[in-house]
């Protein structure tokens, strides 16, 4: 029973080294609790996201009775959201200009925010939605920022990588 002890998961490592002394068990990574302060820190904000994800249903769906009223202030309160999602890239943004470098900076991901970004506006415009355009098109004018910084700061390669390559 030495292994259901949850003082023993709690310290239990993770990945191949979990089971490195037990020939029995082989290499197979352990779901275990963990106890660093980095990884509680990502847990608590989950679940503080968890708990305004539930708050909004519970607004939305308890004390707006109106569905027009409902439908729209959730245009409203998805609209924030997705704004805010297109305009976190722009957090490194100072990073990027004062290392002169677009390490941080995702080449695949931009391109993708700008097709998806620009599809949604095209749909929304099509069927006349402000929520949808509205949302959408700061994505479309921060991937033409990142590309811009993309030309401006071109990524270098790293060096130790460089020589793994065939």
């Amino acid at each position: 029973m030495r292994g259901l002890h949850p003082w023993h998961v709690l310290r239990r490592p993770l990945g191949p080294q979990a089971h490195a002394n037990d020939p029995e068990c082989g290499q197979r990574p352990v779901p275990a609790l963990s106890h660093h302060g980095s990884q509680r820190v990502v847990l608590l904000q989950t679940a503080t996201l968890l708990g305004v994800l539930l708050l909004g249903y519970g607004y939305f769906w308890l004390l707006v009775p109106n569905p027009e009223a409902r439908l729209q202030q959730l245009g409203l309160f998805c609209s924030v959201f997705t704004i805010s999602m297109y305009l976190s890239p722009l957090a490194d943004l100072a990073k990027v200009i004062q290392t002169k470098s677009t390490q941080c900076l995702s080449y695949p991901l931009t391109i993708a925010t700008i097709l998806t970004s620009a599809s949604w506006c095209l749909y929304g415009f099509r069927l006349r939605d402000p929520y949808i355009m509205v949302s959408n098109f700061p994505g479309i004018v921060t991937s033409f920022i990142r590309f811009w910084l993309f030309w401006k700061y071109p990524q270098e390669q790293d060096r130790n990588y460089w020589f793994l390559q065939t």
